[in-house]
């Protein structure tokens, strides 16, 4: 290990030199109260930042109560993070170069809190990941500027956000409480048999389509009364809030009233958020999955039989493939495989739905006799999905009453407020009866699925190419996988952890291991061994990764355009 004085010898004695000389500046050094470790040095000043760390010994002092558990030490490293990020706006990136010449970035993230592997703490040891873009002007080394960046800038980011007594800590300890309070809740809403919670004064608006931020001056969450919950939480006591019950929720009310950004809240649930969202204390069942028609994607070997059967030219649908699917199949697939992976709770907007697939009407029925269409709609199948195999419905609903016939619960929006119509709904089923008939002929059914090794394939030899081009676009050997339609991915770096997982999951794909097999095995893999165990080789101390959930995991491998699956496990009879 060298003395920091060394590195600024070093940038001293390089400055004005080609950008490649930068490389003798890689290694470990001793700072006054940190240690520096430079990792990766890039090539040049357009290429990828520069990669390093910084390590705190037990002189952060952060007091071991608040990171002896996992959950603790999830919200206590986002929270480093984010100081670490305001830091640098506070103290300024050193600007003037070529490329992105002092730039710092940590991967903070928004307004969920997740697992991330910027920052990893444990008693006695904090480490902290980020880049640096190393300034140069056109390629020559600014050696001075770095010199000023590492030696005097990093030190104070890192005395700012990696010190306890520096910290706001009323602050870090409301975080912490809030993340165990809102773990506790998930818990305790499936004992009281909801699938979410939302508590009275939230904030669900945002601020704009292209922001996650609370929209101001925004009309607060109001429960009625009839659908009132009190949970008494570990840290934050009594709170009250609106239940949704397990079974079938419809979500009705006029256009604008606010239908779509209660089901995006309840969407967004699955998540714990930082305080002052708005949506802080909005808690789902963690297994809940978004149901949308997406034209155009592929389905592999997915059994959608008990949804689309029969249909013209003897298309197979117990083991369904296409490379451009509809509305009506893609849907379809999508409930499918999400059942496949486990979900609880499917969610539904009806102006991201196929109609065909979502209702047939008596009209239409009597117009178009049962033989004569292929789709069983999924009014017919959402009661049995519930009875038979424990999963719930939320659907935002404003064009068809039939689907009163099959609901639980009816919430009704009105001007941003809740009412509980369920009462009102049922008398009018019973006020105006429909002779819609349920059209099914079959159980409900699907089949697993068992991943083949061909499934990830790479290019003449060559090394696997794994990247991410935004939050929406995996890159994988020559494929490339759109995560567009896929709305519960909040996070680019989450996108990137599952590029990663499918390159960590190509081992088990040998036809013997199942997709809810694969869902165990990546789970236990993090679980025991941190983010770090997907990152490819040679990709040491990965500083960008978040934890994705599992299903979103699944709509990718499932996106894959060479996926390749059976049904029956290998030598399986």
């Amino acid at each position: 290990m060298k003395h920091s004085k060394e590195l600024h010898k070093i940038l001293q004695k390089i400055d004005g030199r080609s950008y490649k000389a930068y490389n003798d500046i890689k290694g470990i050094y001793n700072f006054e109260f940190f240690v520096l470790h430079i990792e990766h040095v890039q090539r040049d000043p357009f290429a990828g930042p520069s990669l390093l760390r910084v390590i705190v010994d037990e002189r952060a002092q952060f007091p071991p109560d608040i990171i002896k558990t996992k959950d603790q030490r999830i919200v206590v490293s986002d929270f480093i993070a984010r100081i670490f990020n305001s830091s640098i706006k506070k103290h300024g990136n050193i600007r003037g170069g070529s490329g992105k010449s002092g730039v710092i970035q940590i991967d903070s993230g928004g307004q969920e809190v997740l697992e991330r592997s910027c920052v990893n703490i444990m008693p006695g040891k904090l480490e902290i990941r980020f880049s640096i873009g190393l300034p140069a002007k056109g390629r020559r080394i600014m050696g001075l500027e770095a010199a000023k960046l590492l030696g005097e800038v990093l030190p104070l980011i890192v005395e700012d956000s990696c010190f306890y007594k520096n910290l706001d800590s009323n602050h870090l300890i409301e975080e912490v409480e809030l993340y165990e309070d809102a773990n506790f809740l998930r818990q305790k809403i499936k004992d009281l048999e909801l699938v979410s919670f939302i508590r009275d004064g939230s904030v669900l608006p945002r601020e704009s389509g292209i922001s996650e931020k609370p929209l101001k001056n925004a009309i607060h969450f109001e429960t009625p009364e009839s659908l009132s919950v009190t949970i008494d939480t570990p840290n934050n006591g009594p709170i009250t809030g609106m239940g949704i019950p397990v079974g079938v929720t419809l979500i009705v009310g006029g256009g604008y009233h606010g239908k779509s950004t209660l089901l995006q809240a309840v969407e967004r649930g699955i998540y714990n958020h930082i305080s002052g969202d708005g949506r802080e204390w909005v808690i789902t069942d963690p297994t809940a999955v978004k149901i949308r028609a997406e034209d155009g994607r592929r389905i592999e070997n997915v059994d959608i039989s008990s949804f689309i059967h029969n249909p013209p030219m003897d298309k197979n649908t117990v083991e369904f493939k296409t490379e451009n699917a509809s509305g009506s199949t893609s849907q379809a697939a999508n409930i499918v495989e999400s059942l496949e992976a486990g979900t609880e709770l499917l969610l539904f907007d009806e102006d991201t739905s196929a109609t065909n697939f979502m209702i047939r009407d008596e009209r239409m029925q009597r117009l178009v006799s049962k033989d004569k269409e292929p789709i069983t709609p999924f009014i017919d199948r959402v009661q049995e999905i519930y009875v038979e195999y424990n999963t719930s419905t939320v659907i935002v609903m404003g064009g068809s009453g039939d689907y009163f016939e099959v609901a639980d619960t009816v919430v009704m929006m009105d001007n941003y407020k809740p009412e509980n119509a369920t009462k009102n709904a049922m008398n009018i089923k019973d006020e105006l009866p429909i002779n819609r008939k349920r059209e099914v002929n079959s159980k409900f059914k699907f089949k697993n699925r068992y991943p083949k090794a061909e499934s990830i394939k790479q290019y003449k030899g060559r090394k696997l190419k794994l990247d991410v081009r935004g939050r929406h676009t995996i890159l994988l050997g020559v494929e490339s996988i759109d995560l567009s339609q896929v709305e519960q991915l909040m996070d680019t770096s989450q996108t990137r952890a599952i590029a990663y997982a499918i390159n960590h999951a190509q081992k088990y794909m040998d036809g013997k291991h199942s997709i809810k097999d694969l869902i165990g095995i990546i789970e236990q893999d993090i679980d025991e061994n941190g983010l770090d165990i997907l990152a490819p080789n040679g990709r040491r101390y990965p500083h960008n990764l978040a934890r994705p959930r599992i299903f979103e995991f699944i709509a990718a491998l499932n996106r894959l355009r060479t996926f390749k699956t059976r049904n029956k496990r290998k030598n399986e009879n």
